[in-house]
């Protein structure tokens, strides 16, 4: 199973430090992230990418953004 960060209610940088701490930690290979803003999707996205993450699902709800991204 992926590991979750949840950074709903938090604003940039915090929820792409939260993510590039996740990849860091040495993750199972997958991720999910969890925003509430448009600025932090793009962000972490932008983020997971420069590291050679790739994004490889995006749930848009109501409340929330679940960004799915996978190492390599």
């Amino acid at each position: 199973m992926s590991k979750i960060v949840d950074a709903r209610g938090l604003s940039c940088p915090q929820p792409v430090l939260m993510t590039l701490d996740a990849i860091k930690s040495g993750s199972d290979g997958e991720l999910e992230v969890i925003v509430d803003n448009m600025a932090s999707r793009e962000n972490v996205v932008r983020a997971a990418e420069s590291k050679g993450w790739s994004v490889f699902e995006i749930k848009d709800n109501d409340d929330k953004t679940q960004i799915f991204i996978r190492k390599g």
